[in-house]
């Protein structure tokens, strides 16, 4: 899938050069087309799916109505494309992050233990 759905930000880019890319005087989502959104919309879908997997139509259905409901969330709150595509993707890759530490502990940083005595033990 290319486009919206795949894009990543890069690190140290600049929300001013995508805000002026904006219609002089308009608003950002006119510059956005409506397949765009279903792209992003479809590739939340996958995401939920991968994470909450569903074996009925009923639960593909609420899957997507969730989606649904957080891209036009995150539409109507960003102030342009570049915060609209940045919010979606950290969320979209924090939820990878959380299930690839569930799926792998080993991967988790393991932190040793302090204070090896126990609470209230005088060394």
């Amino acid at each position: 899938m290319d486009g919206a759905a795949n894009w990543r930000p890069t690190q140290g880019a600049d929300s001013a050069a995508y805000a002026a890319a904006a219609p002089a005087g308009g608003d950002w989502r006119t510059q956005l087309q409506p397949e765009g959104r279903s792209r992003v919309v479809n590739k939340i879908v996958e995401t939920l799916e991968k994470h909450l997997p569903v074996s009925v139509p009923e639960g593909l259905s609420e899957l997507h109505k969730i989606a649904v409901w957080f891209e036009e969330k995150i539409y109507t709150e960003a102030t342009n494309q570049y915060d609209y595509l940045r919010e979606i993707s950290l969320k979209l890759l924090s939820m990878e992050s959380q299930t690839n530490t569930q799926q792998n502990p080993g991967n988790a940083q393991v932190i040793p233990n302090q204070n090896p005595l126990g609470p209230g033990t005088l060394h």
